[in-house]
């Protein structure tokens, strides 16, 4: 999947833009490796997952800052208002995101040493929509691109139906199955977690969309 890259004014402007971009990667990357470290029964990826948190928070203040900055400044350029609190708030999805993968992770420490009643399946497919959507709600707001912003919205309705049939599975596991009881309970709270990615990569999305047409749903074409 390719990346939209950030272009840079003279003036060296965007930089609250590129913060953000940078530390959606980190969180993308935090949720990739919570999932495989659940996936391979990992601990050392794991909690190396639960310490990149640290680079997260930093990001968000640093893009706090950044904004109010800017609302400390005169801004008569509506679109600049509208971006900067776009801004704060995607900051805060994107860090709501990678706590989630810490979420993931520290279950993954958790079940290291654990016997998985069967090989992980619907986990890394719903984890796989997840992190598509990070992806490209990520190049939806760099590239204002409302295609990405339609296709992160219809994920989201894979990412559902995909996590109700867990919920189901999951639900008649720990019915019928006394000693898979603490995994599939775990596993039920990791398929949560992926959720939740999905709903913040919808909320971001929908902030493009209002940075684009003034409403945060876009109209089918």
């Amino acid at each position: 999947m390719s990346v939209v890259k950030l272009k840079r004014n003279e003036a060296g402007a965007r930089t609250i833009e590129e913060m953000l971009f940078e530390m959606g990667i980190v969180a993308e990357e935090m949720l990739v490796d919570a999932v495989d470290a659940l996936r391979r029964q990992d601990r050392d990826l794991a909690e190396a997952v639960v310490r990149r948190d640290d680079d997260v928070d930093r990001y968000e203040d640093r893009i706090e800052e950044a904004c109010l900055k800017s609302m400390a400044r005169r801004i008569d350029n509506a679109a600049e208002l509208r971006l900067v609190g776009a801004a704060m708030k995607i900051a805060t999805d994107i860090e709501r995101i990678a706590d989630h993968a810490v979420d993931i992770a520290r279950i993954a420490s958790r079940l290291a040493d654990e016997a998985i009643y069967k090989p992980l399946v619907d986990v890394p497919r719903l984890a796989g929509v997840a992190r598509g959507m990070v992806r490209e709600s990520l190049d939806a707001f760099v590239g204002r691109d409302m295609e990405r912003v339609r296709a992160v919205i219809a994920s989201d309705d894979e990412a559902d139906r995909l996590y109700g049939r867990m919920r189901v599975d999951l639900g008649n596991i720990l019915q019928s199955d006394p000693d898979s009881t603490v995994v599939a309970s775990y596993l039920l709270f990791v398929a949560h977690y992926l959720e939740r990615v999905c709903d913040h990569c919808t909320n971001i999305v929908e902030r493009v969309a209002f940075l684009e047409t003034g409403t945060r749903r876009p109209r089918n074409k």
